[in-house]
């Protein structure tokens, strides 16, 4: 059951973890040329844009990572309360990812000199932004056929008032001995 989201899923989240790991090593290292005004360096270089490019770059690596993880775990058991958590932390990854995307096309639009290391790190966002996309889409796949994998749907919740027990299935009260 739900196998077609789960072997689509599982690849998008290697790759992007992958790809976060290195958005995370190429961003930190820039920022720390930026901070330390070394950007005569061949590999930095950059504009107005690029201080605020590389800390949500930054911001945007961190919180993918560990979205990955919680999405890890969504992939071993594939059940709906593991979809809450890795559904939520991948959407606010696509979510910083996204606002980095647009900080990076801002940075490329304003022009000017960009070291190799930068221009990798925007081609790295843009590319991150789309696959975070698909990655989403696959999780969140069972929300239109349960074929897909785990949805929103089931309601297997006791009903009554606290403290009794309710036979979902039959609507009978149980007793604990």
């Amino acid at each position: 059951m739900g196998t077609v989201g789960r072997n689509i899923a599982g690849p998008l989240l290697f790759i992007n973890l992958i790809m976060y790991v290195i958005v995370l090593g190429f961003a930190s290292w820039s920022l720390n040329k930026y901070i330390n005004f070394s950007t005569h360096h061949p590999g930095l270089g950059g504009n107005g844009a690029t201080s605020f490019f590389l800390i949500v770059a930054i911001l945007a690596g961190v919180v993918g990572v560990v979205s990955k993880l919680a999405g890890a775990n969504h992939i071993r058991a594939w059940r709906n309360d593991s979809l809450a958590a890795a559904g939520s932390s991948s959407l606010v990854a696509w979510a910083l990812t996204a606002l980095a995307m647009g900080l990076a096309c801002k940075e490329i639009n304003i022009g000017g000199w960009r070291g190799w290391r930068l221009r990798v790190l925007e081609a790295f966002i843009i590319i991150l932004t789309f696959f975070e996309l698909f990655y989403v889409l696959a999780i969140h796949a069972g929300l239109f056929s349960s074929r897909y994998g785990p949805g929103y749907r089931e309601h297997e919740y006791a009903m009554g008032a606290p403290g009794t027990n309710v036979d979902p299935k039959h609507g009978q009260t149980t007793t604990r001995v």
